[in-house]
């Protein structure tokens, strides 16, 4: 996968920006798979926060028969073992920190951005939301894990992780066990779960915004 910087879907609010939620989406999705979540947020009007739903770059993904799709990286299988293409990880973390430094260019103090992401996506933010040069508001993981389970990042940030207890694509033991790993290198780990398969649902989507509006309350 090459490619220089990501293409996104931008949501403002009315008036000036104070803060910015960067969120990446799932596997063979796009930039507009979260877009219709902002409302359903219910988001304080003075939090004023900005969306920025960037789209994967399209690539061919082993485990669909080599379909070219948008994607973060190759999923080569899905055992508990899976082989993971850290290169391509690595890649879209490079890319995702291009989008944050925009931001931060943008006037955006890093204590002001939150950035989120579901399965792969989650993946991504985990990665670069924790090894970002700068503490950021918080990043949050949905349905989700630990792309590299040897080399957990130390800190202290934030973290939402939220997870289907019927999830059949990422089992949930994987989020658990990323959950875990995280806290017990000093993250500050909020764990959810929820009745679903791999997806999202309303009550995840109010948890969800009722944690961001206290990370941008309190900084």
């Amino acid at each position: 996968m090459t490619i220089n910087e990501l293409t996104a879907i931008e949501v403002n609010p009315t008036g000036e920006a104070n803060a910015c939620v960067i969120w990446l989406h799932g596997l063979g999705a796009s930039g507009h798979d979260f877009e219709p979540v902002v409302p359903a947020l219910n988001l304080p009007a003075h939090l004023a926060v900005r969306f920025v739903f960037p789209h994967a770059p399209e690539q061919a993904v082993t485990i669909n028969g080599g379909m070219v799709m948008r994607a973060w990286y190759d999923i080569i299988d899905q055992s508990l073992d899976r082989k993971i293409d850290l290169s391509g990880i690595e890649q879209s973390v490079k890319l995702t920190n291009q989008l944050i430094l925009r931001e931060i260019d943008n006037g955006f103090d890093p204590s002001r951005i939150i950035l989120a992401g579901f399965s792969q996506g989650g993946v991504i933010a985990l990665e670069a939301g924790l090894r970002f040069k700068s503490k950021l508001a918080g990043v949050i993981a949905l349905s989700t894990y630990l792309a590299d389970e040897k080399h957990v990042p130390v800190g202290n940030t934030p973290i939402f992780m939220g997870h289907g207890t019927y999830d059949p694509i990422v089992p949930m033991v994987l989020g658990k066990k990323a959950c875990d790993l995280l806290s017990n290198n000093g993250h500050a780990v909020e764990w959810h779960d929820y009745p679903m398969d791999h997806s999202v649902c309303i009550e995840e989507i109010i948890e969800i915004g009722q944690w961001m509006t206290l990370r941008l309350s309190i900084n």
